[in-house]
């Protein structure tokens, strides 16, 4: 086999950054000085004659090459790691660490409960630091900098390759309205929803959401008497008014107030919201990490 002196150290620099976006992260993570970091990156530039990373205000962007070239070396490096690096066990009953996990509100709600009830059978010596992120692209600012080892929320709009995500929540939409209002009894038609103020939810303080953009391919349109950011506030106020919601089902049954409501599937078809298990790919392959992660799935699976 003959690589034509290529020094395999290089694609480590590679991968650290195209992993990282940035020099001093990208040879803090490989172990060398920042100025070692920039020079292999010379080295991969005339490698590969290309640029390979164009400097911006978002750190280093790969260019299309260097996308091409991202994931053969990525797994190329997982297999000669494998072959001759024997990686430690990761135990849970004997670890003593902390795990930092980015949650949106839904996950903290439904899953946080029981993912720390199981955390204190399987792994008493370990703990969690939760991190609230604001929107999906948040959540991969803090994937980035290190802030968090992963986070649980919907899909982040540019993934890039460094960051791997998988589906381990889902829910349906459910329309809303307290038992004691007359809609309980007589239904939700399209008509009878339209009647009603709504309730809606939106963290970005829009006065627009999925159930309108729904309604408006229809040429309908709903009142909207209440916009609000919290979602897990909006089960109480529906049960104590004539104020209907469509909110995910687990936020209506996992509600103090779900015993004073009717569920009713929203007159309207609307998509299933999926919520993904978000990490980087520096650590994919870690053992504490790789025993996290399925450690979430597992129990987001059994809701």
């Amino acid at each position: 086999m003959n690589f034509h002196g290529i020094d395999l150290n290089l694609l480590v620099a590679f991968d650290a950054l195209m992993s990282e976006r940035n020099v001093t992260r990208a040879a803090t993570q490989v172990g060398v000085s920042q100025p070692a970091m920039s020079a292999a990156l010379s080295r991969l530039r005339k490698l590969f004659g290309d640029p390979l990373f164009l400097r911006s205000a978002d750190g280093l962007l790969p260019t299309a090459r260097a996308r091409d070239l991202s994931e053969p070396i990525s797994e190329a490096l997982r297999q000669i790691e494998s072959t001759l690096v024997k990686k430690p066990q990761f135990v849970p009953e004997k670890a003593s660490m902390t795990f930092k996990l980015g949650l949106s509100d839904y996950p903290a709600f439904v899953l946080l409960p029981s993912l720390m009830q199981a955390l204190e059978r399987q792994a008493p010596g370990v703990s969690l630091n939760v991190h609230a992120f604001s929107d999906r692209d948040h959540a991969v600012d803090l994937l980035d900098s290190g802030v968090i080892d992963a986070a649980i929320g919907v899909p982040p709009t540019h993934a890039d390759g460094r960051i791997l995500t998988r589906p381990v929540l889902r829910d349906e939409f459910v329309t809303i309205v307290a038992s004691s209002h007359p809609a309980a009894r007589r239904g939700m038609s399209m008509k009878n929803y339209l009647e009603l103020p709504h309730v809606l939810v939106s963290p970005e303080g829009e006065l627009y959401g999925i159930v309108d953009q729904a309604l408006a391919q229809q040429r309908k349109k709903r009142n909207i008497a209440l916009t609000l950011p919290q979602m897990f506030a909006v089960p109480a106020i529906v049960a104590r008014t004539r104020m209907t919601a469509t909110v995910m089902k687990r936020v209506a049954l996992y509600s103090p107030a779900g015993r004073r409501l009717v569920l009713f599937p929203p007159p309207v078809a609307l998509p299933e919201v999926v919520f993904d298990l978000i990490w980087h790919r520096r650590s994919d392959a870690h053992p504490a990490q790789l025993w996290f992660r399925e450690f979430i799935a597992e129990h987001a699976a059994s809701l």
